[in-house]
């Protein structure tokens, strides 16, 4: 069956319709990430204390969360390349299954990049503050990495690139 012209996906794809994609490139970079959290005071120690994330305090805080921060339903950080972190303050949030090996968000993790001579320093890190290793250290083709939970459950990873042997 052939469809008339106004109903066929070729006649659809005119060149219009081709330039309204976003391509390589027009997306410059990751401009924050927001997460949900349960309890504010305990994410901001890990984020701020445990990861060492800059929080956002007076005038760095974006105007338009200024209010929302005060009240303390949200905490921004910041991660050395400049992405933010936004906490939204939840307190009854709860997964579908409070196992968080159970994936329970579109989200799978969330992964920071370390220079190579400090990841095991990192690991370390995590060891002594009693946070519970999920999955490694493991070493891909892509590097090294460590993956644990936030204290919502959300899976944290730190990596780094590959060790490349001249």
């Amino acid at each position: 069956m052939i469809l008339p012209p106004s109903k066929n996906i070729f006649a659809m794809l005119s060149s219009t319709t081709l330039n309204t994609v976003l391509t390589r490139g027009m997306l410059r970079r990751v401009h924050h990430i927001a997460l949900n959290v349960r309890d504010m005071q305990a994410s901001r120690h890990f984020y701020g204390n445990m990861l060492g994330l800059h929080e956002l305090t007076g005038e760095e805080i974006p105007k338009t969360l200024l209010d929302l921060v005060k009240e303390g339903k949200v905490a921004n950080f910041a991660t050395p390349d400049g992405t933010i972190l936004d906490l939204f303050w939840t307190p009854d949030l709860t997964p579908p299954d409070p196992n968080p090996e159970h994936e329970f968000t579109r989200a799978y993790h969330l992964a920071f990049d370390i220079e190579q001579q400090l990841f095991d320093q990192a690991v370390e890190v995590l060891k002594t503050n009693q946070i519970t290793i999920a999955h490694g250290p493991v070493t891909r083709p892509t590097g090294r990495g460590v993956y644990f939970y936030d204290p919502d459950g959300f899976m944290i990873e730190i990596r780094c690139d590959p060790v490349i042997n001249s």
